[in-house]
């Protein structure tokens, strides 16, 4: 089950993985995108595909749409918390609140809601893999991250608390905490400014989202006494959030 699967990581990780043959769930809050993504996926071959098209955001939703999956699609084996988004970049005395709710209502309460609700059905068969998208943003602050940061601070946090209590029942949890990606991430947190997204990787080879998904398959294919609890993952021009050496 990948969880934002309408574009970059999500989208790209439900691909590889229907590639190898998995039966996919995916999820989203754009209908026809979901459509797209499902006949795409179905293309790949003798695999089956279930379109959940939800908001992580609403607990009452997210509960919902779970508990009701048909019988033959809750044995979720790999889940993919990777809904979450940046919004603004602003100083905290300027930030707007709408923004810092849209970050912490999808990047930390959905990624909450969606574990609640999936985790028990791991939890039943002391069996799965739960992987958290992060970003270095959590392990870095910098200047007009702010709460950006913060969200993805409490993802590593989460998946940390996620591996202690999921320990006895068999369950891997893996953060994976990406650097500069070049998907639609910058686009949304500027609000569809085309050109101030494109200023955030200029002289950058950035990391794609098919970089991560070829990651996250890696670490679900390991043997299953193996865990790579945390990932972090840059361009070969970037050490860190701090630190990049552009070449312009």
């Amino acid at each position: 089950m990948v969880t934002g699967a309408t574009a970059g990581f999500g989208k790209a990780i439900a691909m590889l993985f229907a590639k190898h043959g998995y039966n996919i769930i995916i999820s989203g809050r754009r209908k026809e995108r979901l459509d797209a993504l499902e006949k795409e996926l179905l293309s790949f071959g003798k695999i089956k595909v279930l379109s959940l098209n939800f908001d992580v955001r609403k607990q009452d939703e997210v509960a919902s749409v779970i508990q009701n999956l048909p019988a033959e699609w809750k044995a979720i084996d790999i889940l993919v918390n990777n809904a979450g988004l940046a919004a603004g970049l602003g100083h905290i005395d300027t930030g707007l609140i709408d923004d810092w709710d849209r970050m912490i209502d999808t990047n930390v309460k959905g990624l909450l809601y969606v574990t609640r609700a999936v985790a028990p059905l791991m939890v039943a068969r002391n069996s799965g893999h739960i992987f958290n998208i992060g970003s270095i943003a959590g392990l870095e602050a910098y200047e007009n991250g702010n709460v950006y940061c913060a969200t993805k601070s409490a993802v590593n946090s989460l998946s940390k608390s996620m591996r202690i209590d999921l320990l006895k029942n068999n369950i891997k949890v893996t953060h994976i905490a990406p650097g500069m990606a070049e998907t639609e991430f910058s686009l949304v947190r500027f609000n569809g400014d085309d050109e101030k997204a494109k200023t955030v990787y200029k002289g950058i080879d950035a990391l794609t989202a098919d970089d991560i998904a070829d990651a996250i398959y890696y670490c679900a294919s390991l043997p299953a006494h193996v865990c790579i609890n945390d990932l972090v993952i840059t361009p070969v021009q970037q050490a860190s959030a701090y630190y990049s050496n552009r070449k312009v």
